[in-house]
């Protein structure tokens, strides 16, 4: 018993020695990170938590907070979040020693023969019979892993950096399914829009065809006229299933992305909206930003953490492991006297890998490449974000000049058509030269609808590539099964 001080001193001492390299974050420098974009961009970041509210559009906004709550990916995500906190649960318990108790029952019974006799004084024999005899006992029994070189610790730094990088693969499938909405209510009111053209240039042309044969009858034209109306107004009316089917097309996808059949938003969204457009400049922020907003830049650099931790653990199976165990128990014929006997029992048991063909090595060295690999994952997907936010702020200036421009061509168009039909109504001019107008005029106004349509997706691409659509100041946490999907708490 005088040992004993001395050796737990000692296990304690031991037990501070955690081998493995501690993880360090990595600098913006490391990662290269330039200190700006190479694009002009605002400079002013903005909060971009729920960017489609940008668009006052509270069709949109409903389409969007449906699909963050009912989405099926948004679901899987939630699913492998709660996954990974059981696997830090399991990985914290390590740290605990197990206890377990157990109670026993025993009757022995003599079924035949070795029971008890005596002689009676006139020299007979008697036998009692076969005894019985009962037995209780009851134990408690405790053992505990010492992660003598942090092993067990590692473990749950690598696990507690899995959890949270699982958090923000969730806020990643979040933000990929709030852009694809938006982008696909876009497409879905731009088809609209693209019918109404086409519905609109109908009428014009059948006004025309109408007049066309007015003027055969009056012996003013040939029957030229008649048949080009008539080849214009065809056309332009293929075009029109082509449309409702792309428009039918965007409304299923829009019923799926937010958890329900392909049909069933079909109502909801008949009745025509202007295409959403959004402001006109977005405060972006510097470079060094997207490591805070973007989440999938952040489950990369905990992935990367993971990954150094698991170092640690594979380095310490190289050293010594100590396992301590115990039991209590206590046996008694009686319940009454169970317990006035106890016997108990300590063991610690030391082990060490002394040949294994250099296999604990070979892990160690496997780990550090996996946690090379992650570094560079890591810094591949910084580069990758700041690639996706030049190329939008690059592809929403373009929308924006593409836009001025057709709008311009479109009031032209239109100013060319109007004067075109007058002079072919006085005969002032000929129905080729109205045709090109009128053809002139629906393709300047599918330009500038299509133009609006590529706007407002460059501004969502926008939002999404800035890492828009969730708080990243806090890390998402797994909820309890069948509570409502996760706000985002500081993980412990």
């Amino acid at each position: 018993m005088s040992r004993a001080p001395a050796f737990l001193l000692l296990t304690a001492a031991l037990a501070g020695c955690t081998v493995g390299p501690d993880y360090r974050p990595k600098t913006a420098a490391e990662l290269g990170v330039p200190a700006g974009y190479s694009v002009p961009a605002p400079q002013t970041p903005e909060d971009l938590t729920r960017w489609w509210s940008n668009f006052d559009d509270p069709v949109l906004g409903q389409l969007v907070e449906q699909a963050r709550q009912a989405n099926t990916d948004v679901a899987q995500a939630v699913a492998r979040l709660r996954q990974a906190r059981e696997a830090l649960v399991e990985s914290r318990a390590q740290l605990l020693p197990t206890l377990s108790g157990s109670a026993g029952y025993q009757r022995n019974e003599n079924l035949r023969g070795g029971g008890r006799s005596f002689t009676l004084p006139d020299g007979t024999v008697v036998d009692t019979g076969g005894g019985g005899s009962n037995s209780f006992s009851a134990g408690l029994s405790a053992s505990y892993q010492l992660g003598l070189f942090g092993e067990v610790r590692r473990t749950v730094e690598s696990s507690r950096a899995q959890y949270q990088a699982s958090g923000f693969d969730y806020a990643t499938a979040l933000l990929t399914v709030e852009s694809e909405v938006a982008s696909n209510y876009i497409l879905a009111r731009a088809y609209q829009a693209q019918l109404a053209n086409a519905r609109a240039s109908l009428a014009i042309q059948d006004d025309n065809l109408e007049i066309a044969g007015f003027r055969v009858q009056a012996g003013l034209v040939s029957s030229v006229d008649v048949e080009q109306a008539r080849s214009q107004r065809a056309q332009t009316a293929a075009t029109v299933p082509q449309i409702e089917q792309q428009y039918a097309a965007a409304v299923a996808r829009l019923g799926v992305l937010t958890g329900q059949a392909p049909g069933a938003l079909r109502g909801q969204l008949a009745a025509a909206r202007p295409i959403p457009c959004g402001p006109e400049t977005v405060g972006v922020g510097i470079p060094a930003d997207a490591l805070r907003r973007r989440p999938d830049v952040r489950s990369a650099e905990r992935t990367l953490a993971a990954a150094t931790a698991r170092i640690g653990v594979a380095k310490a199976a190289l050293y010594p492991a100590l396992a301590i165990s115990g039991n209590v128990n206590t046996n008694a014929t009686g319940l009454g006297s169970l317990g006035s006997a106890i016997t108990g029992s300590l063991f610690a048991g030391l082990t060490q890998a002394i040949f294994n063909g250099g296999r604990l090595r070979s892990v160690v060295r496997a780990n550090e490449a996996a946690t090379d690999a992650a570094y560079a994952a890591y810094k591949g997907t910084v580069l990758t974000a700041l690639e996706d936010i030049e190329n939008a702020i690059v592809a929403l200036d373009t929308a924006r000049r593409r836009e001025t421009q057709f709008r311009i061509a479109y009031e032209a168009a239109n100013n060319s058509a109007i004067l075109a039909r007058s002079q072919y109504r006085t005969g002032l001019t000929d129905f080729t030269t109205l045709n090109t107008q009128e053809s002139a005029l629906l393709s300047a106004q599918n330009g500038l609808t299509q133009a609006q349509s590529d706007r407002a997706t460059a501004l969502v691409a926008l939002y999404n590539a800035l890492g828009g659509g969730w708080d990243p100041n806090v890390i998402p946490e797994a909820p309890a099964r069948g509570a409502p999907l996760p706000s985002g708490t500081e993980t412990r």
